[in-house]
């Protein structure tokens, strides 16, 4: 039998069934408005408009999110000058990625509204992922379940010196 192994989902998998007091502050508002925690929080780059922070459930090794200081949920309501630096930063992600983990492509993309599957609709971001042919295996396909090599720590350490 195998084991997988994602010792980072064990807070969230213990908290589950606690009563935990519901907040009503944004994910991406918590992250913005927390700037000496950033290693912690997994923050690799603040701009002057947007930041760029790991996927904490990520897709892949290497998961990457530009999000919006702007708490907007449009792309087209947001400041032309915040979407502006969000690609500038997208394009910086790309060649991080690219020089961190030589992948063979890059998903790169917005999911807006809880019907396009946006997890934070209300929140601006785009994700970008390093993309590897045949990555997408059985285990995601048939098991639905995603196999990341690599902890969080270990992708922070190796994406963070590249901005």
């Amino acid at each position: 039998m195998d084991t997988l192994w994602s010792p980072w989902r064990y807070e969230y998998i213990a908290s589950a069934g606690a009563s935990q007091p519901e907040s009503n502050k944004c994910i991406f508002c918590s992250l913005r408005d927390d700037p000496d925690h950033d290693e912690r929080n997994f923050v690799v780059y603040r701009g002057r408009l947007n930041f760029v922070v790991l996927n904490i459930y990520p897709y892949i090794s290497g998961h990457l999110l530009v999000v919006a200081h702007e708490h907007v949920g449009e792309l087209d309501a947001a400041a032309k000058e915040t979407t502006d630096e969000l690609m500038d930063l997208t394009k910086r992600c790309q060649t991080a990625l690219r020089e961190a983990y030589q992948p063979a492509g890059f998903n790169i993309g917005m999911n807006l509204g809880k019907a396009a599957g946006a997890g934070v609709a209300d929140h601006l971001h785009i994700h970008i992922m390093p993309r590897w042919i045949g990555d997408t295996n059985f285990m995601s396909t048939v098991g639905n379940t995603r196999v990341i090599p690599e902890d969080l720590t270990t992708t922070y350490q190796k994406l963070r010196p590249r901005f």
